[in-house]
């Protein structure tokens, strides 16, 4: 039985708190793809890296035929596992994923995969649409991510596709907070 005081944030943002003191997390949006009793895994939104996606299907001896993606950025996900590759994309049908590792993200429409036949999908102009990958996940475990929010390190909110997938880098941040109804410049480390 699932405990009933507990609270899950699967398919929510995570948003930085000015005050943030692991400077690995300033400035960052999570978007959080599972929260349980175990703890809770999420990537970076808002960090690209400097590596193109065309790049990183050439390291994978993949060709990526789709240009709509060769100079999307690669981005940070966060600093477990920063050599492994992680997919966040919509949800292709409401069948069962094709790809090997995916996990379902209930709520809101996405998958994030970390096998490497979504990008073989992609490389022959198949796959998902609307795509972000990272290099590594942000990752809590067990009550860490609880006590985390408890000192005011993250405000969290609901999540949006949008906000992840059509939205500028630079103004995702923003926007993740403005879907709180929240005036950006009123968040203060206090």
């Amino acid at each position: 039985m699932a405990d009933a005081g507990r609270i899950n944030l699967t398919n929510q943002f995570l948003i930085a708190m000015p005050g943030m003191a692991d400077e690995t997390f300033a400035g960052a949006v999570v978007y959080l793809c599972e929260h349980n009793e175990k703890g809770a895994l999420g990537l970076v939104i808002n960090k690209p890296i400097d590596i193109k996606l065309k790049n990183l299907f050439e390291k994978v001896e993949l060709s990526l035929t789709r240009d709509d993606l060769a100079e999307e950025p690669v981005y940070f996900g966060g600093p477990v596992q920063t050599e492994r590759g992680f997919v966040l994309h919509e949800r292709l049908s409401d069948a069962s994923s094709p790809y090997s590792s995916t996990l379902a993200i209930p709520g809101g429409g996405l998958e994030m995969t970390t096998s490497k036949d979504v990008l073989e999908a992609l490389s022959h102009g198949a796959g998902p649409k609307k795509i972000l990958v990272t290099l590594g996940y942000s990752g809590w475990g067990a009550g860490q991510l609880e006590d985390e929010l408890g000192r005011n390190g993250w405000l969290p909110g609901d999540a949006a596709p949008e906000v992840i997938f059509d939205t500028p880098i630079e103004q995702r941040s923003g926007r993740a907070v403005a879907l709180l109804g929240i005036d950006p410049r009123m968040l203060s480390q206090e």
